[in-house]
């Protein structure tokens, strides 16, 4: 089956496809989906322009009711979303209809959040006058969305816009175009305005590319790569845009001697290797304090070695393939590495089957300065580093180019609040896996993980809107 772009309320066709395939049986084709350029690009952003003020001052009951029937439609196609997503990303069928839950569970939050964009009213220090701060829709704003999380992550970002009154030009990661342009099929099914939505299609090079220079795109909100995210925010920077980055993760997970050891690694094999590793927030260095780092070792060792690799659609499997021939590529390039710089390599290896299968790795007698405990690897592969008690993991923990997620497994409240408060990271997790976080809260980290203002909950209103301040005199 061909899919179209969507672009001023009307699908669009293009002579360049792309064929969508399943990562666990490239026999499996999904469909061909269109590859824009930079011409498509420039017609979705007109048709936005034209659209984007009416839908900004129109009621806010009407973004909400937009909203809210997005929402209620993606959850009652659940299953057959769920799978989509499975086949095209790889994810076990359980993970993928969670994350098409998420999905719906975003747009119904900020169908409430578009009757919620409150401002302030106060009293100038000159006598006789009011002020009035009011926040208003930024205009036309570019997606640039990744391929891990196909429906999640897109939603998070196009309800928040489309809520406080923008209109959207969002294009999807060409690895997994499908479940983006079921987005465009239901929001034009729950009465989105023509024009308020546009999905283009195609490689970052020449879609991104032009999303990013647009003279009339005025914000631009990326996830992706370390390296493109920096470009990203260069060439923003020189045009005056507003611009919001999700970029890479070497998340810590620090166990301490007085860890529940179970607890410990049912949250270090979670956040590793669940999602095949390809998370951002994935705990990628087990921090082990020398009391309990090898009974922690030998059973996550075990637990990984049990863990069920196959078919995502399988119910009983436990970890999907990773996303194509080149992340699997590089994820071996990491194995080879780890054996080189001298780690123990527990695990790893390919798969069986038609797709790119590999087993999870486990990296013991790592230190941090190696490469494979500084670079994120996005696949089921982590570090196991060890310390000799709290104090040198902290340190080991904060030591790292990124910020997005910490963790840390304790019994001890003093060390629990000690980690919480010293962690350098944008989020902290306690006996809990370093990723899976809510739809309501906010999203981002520090130093090289995130730039611009967070996402997700009430605070992705800092992104989304433009702050105008009135002066009213009689």
């Amino acid at each position: 089956m061909d899919f179209a772009h969507y672009i001023g309320g009307e699908w669009v066709g293009d002579s360049d496809v792309t064929t969508n395939t399943s990562p666990a049986n490239r026999d499996d084709v999904i469909g061909t989906y269109a590859r824009g350029d930079a011409a498509r690009v420039d017609q979705a952003v007109s048709a936005a322009l034209a659209a984007q003020p009416d839908w900004a001052s129109a009621s806010p009951q009407l973004r909400h009711d937009v909203l809210e029937r997005a929402g209620a439609l993606i959850v009652e196609r659940k299953d057959e979303l769920g799978r989509l997503l499975a086949r095209e990303e790889g994810k076990t069928i359980a993970e993928a209809v969670g994350e098409t839950v998420r999905a719906s569970q975003v747009f119904k939050f900020f169908a409430g959040e578009a009757l919620r964009n409150t401002g302030d009213a106060v009293a100038s220090v000159r006598p006789g006058i009011d002020v009035m701060i009011e926040r208003e829709a930024v205009g036309v704003i570019g997606l640039i969305t990744p391929w891990n999380f196909p429906i999640a992550i897109p939603a998070w970002k196009l309800a928040p816009a489309l809520a406080y009154g923008n209109a959207v030009v969002m294009k999807p990661a060409e690895l997994t175009p499908g479940c983006a342009w079921e987005l465009a099929k239901i929001l034009d099914e729950a009465g989105c305005p023509a024009g308020i939505f546009n999905l283009v299609m195609g490689p970052g090079s020449k879609v991104g590319a032009r999303i990013v220079e647009h003279e009339d795109i005025a914000a631009v909100s990326f996830t992706g790569s370390v390296a493109t995210g920096r470009q990203v925010a260069v060439d923003c920077a020189a045009r005056g845009k507003k611009v919001q980055l999700e970029m890479g993760g070497k998340n810590p997970m620090v166990v301490v001697d007085d860890a529940d050891l179970d607890v410990a690694v049912g949250a270090s094999l979670n956040g590793a290797f669940f999602s095949t590793g390809q998370r951002c927030t994935a705990s990628s260095r087990l921090i082990v304090t020398a009391g309990i780092h090898d009974a922690f070792l030998d059973k996550l060792t075990a637990a990984a070695a049990d863990l069920v690799i196959g078919d995502p659609l399988d119910a009983k499997t436990q970890i999907g393939p990773v996303v194509d021939q080149g992340q699997l590529d590089q994820n071996l390039e990491y194995l080879a590495l780890a054996a080189t710089e001298g780690c123990d390599v527990r695990g790893g290896g390919l798969g069986n089957g038609n797709g790119f299968f590999m087993h999870p790795a486990i990296f013991a007698g790592a230190s941090n300065q190696m490469r494979v405990s500084r670079e994120e690897i996005f696949g089921p592969m982590a570090s196991v580093i060890k310390v000799a008690d709290y104090d040198e993991a902290l340190a080991v923990a904060n030591d790292t180019e990124f910020g997005l997620s910490s963790g840390i497994c304790t019994t001890s409240l003093k060390i629990a609040t000690d980690f919480r408060r010293n962690a350098k990271a944008g989020m902290v997790m306690v006996n809990l896996p370093t990723a899976g976080v809510d739809y309501h809260v906010p999203f981002g980290g520090r130093k090289g993980s995130s730039y611009g203002p967070r996402e997700q909950g009430s605070y992705a209103r800092e992104f989304y809107t433009t702050v105008k301040t009135s002066y009213i005199a009689p």
